[in-house]
């Protein structure tokens, strides 16, 4: 690090690391300019309901506002969060924390001139968290305990929760709860926003060309006032890391928001020196497998835990931090947070974790002995995705390999690939990823839930969903952590639902005249775009027009 950056600036939450020249005192903000940014993968829909792909979030995310978010000064935080629709700060909660009251801004207009109101709000998250049948809810298990919404008139909001809960504030925040028109919902039905875009966010749509681009305009309407900075900005859509890559250094694009490797970090600082900022943080994000329990044999969980077993995830940190962005082993906790379970803790309790490799290879070869299929041959679906997914899917295959599995791979396009886990099911194990927002470990583990909207594994399992309604109602850290550990023992190592794979490592450089973007512990935060800002001068001495 002392080779590329002499220069090096550090903030807490799992070390934000910022490279290049530092200022003694910000800059005033400028207006102005478009902001080109690289997307790495193809939009599914439009409906941040039920998305979880950045490739959504980063092009279509400004269009939209949120009830409350991350402070956008402040993203890396787990806690501090600020109204958004809503006016004043997030309303703590009355009645002994089952009840919170939102008063709605007044004067804020959707794009297409339809005024909001608290109904609009309402209708927005009645949508995620009580859909009507047949509509997808991709988080709908975070709002477990919300027992009614109400809007006593249009400038309030009131959610009454069945009992009190630390994760519903998080929950509420999260970046995919875009606020929707009531009129658009009862007018056009609850899919129609999968293919259109009318919000009230920092921008307004222009055009979205399929393979190119998706282009935003300044709201000049937007209730942030003096905000955003920017007149426009174009999400160009570049598949290949290589031409992501190549556009930033060649000044086509300022920035990308997801994250490269190491290398490419290197590689770029050692090109561009002091016109390149990286900023750097541990990341929210696991890479998993998950079994298709209704296809046999993974109906078996001597098989599933055959699966993880075979699975060394010490050696592979070692090696894949190198080359993917991917770099810390643990549980299903993000490894930074204090609730999140020790690896000497994982290596006692939990399949997988050992470090006698050898032995828990045996062990895999005869529990699948046992449940009469040695030498397993399955097909793994991977996402057509190069960071992370293809890099740790080809060391997966590897790893199965070693336990006496015969394992071919499939990699589908983003939009099959979601089909193939949502609707036809036609997978043996398929790659799958927790990539969650806030941290919020309670809410996060959700994800494992079998009646989750985002649990493609297709199980149920009874113990598993009381024990997660325990950890909902547990009222301190001291409640929840033994809760915590009980239902990840129950989905690693009893059932093997789902393995854990390795979290995420978020690198994110940019051109050094891209202004007031902070990095978070996620790449679905701050992504409103309206705090960030150009400048004009740093551009033009660089040569980029």
């Amino acid at each position: 690090m002392k080779r590329i950056a002499p220069k090096l600036a550090v903030a807490v939450l799992g070390a934000t690391f910022t490279f290049g020249a530092i200022s003694a005192k910000a800059a005033a903000p400028e207006y102005g300019g478009n902001l080109n940014i690289v997307v790495g993968s193809k939009i599914p829909s439009y409906d941040g309901h039920i998305e979880s792909t950045f490739g959504m979030i980063h092009p279509i995310r400004p269009f939209y506002s949120l009830l409350i978010r991350e402070n956008p000064d402040n993203p890396a935080s787990p806690t501090d969060f600020v109204c958004d629709i809503c006016v004043g700060s997030v309303p703590e909660g009355t009645e002994g924390g089952t009840k919170f009251t939102f008063k709605i801004r007044t004067g804020v207009k959707f794009h297409d001139g339809t005024p909001l109101t608290s109904a609009d709000v309402k209708a927005s998250f009645d949508k995620v968290v009580n859909p009507p049948k047949g509509i997808a809810s991709n988080r709908k298990a975070y709002f477990k305990m919300v027992e009614s919404i109400t809007t006593p008139d249009a400038e309030t909001l009131v959610f009454k929760l069945k009992h009190p809960s630390g994760t519903f504030i998080p929950a509420v925040a999260m970046p995919f709860n875009f606020i929707y028109s009531k009129k658009d919902l009862d007018t056009h039905g609850y899919t129609w926003h999968q293919k259109n875009i009318n919000g009230t966010g920092a921008f307004s749509f222009v055009e979205h060309v399929q393979g190119s681009h998706v282009k935003g305009k300044k709201n000049p309407n937007y209730h942030h006032k003096g905000r955003p900075y920017l007149d426009s900005y174009t999400a160009l859509a570049a598949p290949k890391m290589s031409v992501r890559l190549q556009a930033i250094r060649g000044g086509r694009a300022d920035i990308e928001f997801r994250g490269f490797p190491p290398k490419a970090r290197d590689d770029l600082v050692k090109a561009l020196g002091d016109k390149i900022t990286v900023q750097e943080s541990d990341w929210n994000c696991v890479l998993l497998a998950s079994p298709n329990h209704e296809v046999k044999p993974f109906d078996d969980p001597k098989v599933r835990r055959a699966l993880t077993l075979a699975v060394d995830r010490k050696s592979g940190s070692k090696y894949l931090s190198n080359i993917a962005i991917v770099k810390t082993p643990g549980g299903i906790v993000f490894p930074q947070h204090p609730m999140a379970t020790p690896m000497s803790e994982l290596k006692a309790n939990i399949a997988g974790y050992s470090d006698d490799v050898a032995a828990s290879r045996a062990q895999a070869k005869k529990l699948l002995k046992e449940a009469g299929q040695e030498g397993l041959k399955f097909t793994f679906l991977n996402r057509g995705v190069d960071q992370p997914y293809k890099i740790v899917g080809t060391w997966l295959l590897g790893q199965w390999k070693k336990a006496g599995m015969k394992v071919d791979q499939v990699v589908k396009p983003t939009t099959p690939f979601y089909a193939s886990l949502r609707k036809k099911g036609d997978f043996d194990v398929s790659v799958d990823f927790n990539c969650q927002s806030i941290v919020n470990p309670i809410a996060d583990v959700s994800k494992f839930l079998p009646s989750a909207g985002n649990n493609y594994a297709n199980f149920e399992d009874a113990k598993l969903e009381s024990l997660y309604d325990e950890l909902l109602k547990a009222g301190t850290p001291e409640e929840q952590t033994p809760l915590l550990r009980a239902y990840e023992k129950r989905v690693l190592n009893d059932l093997s639902s789902q393995l854990v794979t390795l979290w995420w490592y978020k690198i994110n450089p940019h051109r050094s005249y891209v202004k007031g973007w902070k990095i978070a512990p996620s790449h679905y935060l701050n992504q409103s775009l309206d705090n960030i800002w150009i400048d004009a001068a740093e551009k033009k001495s660089q040569g980029v027009n």
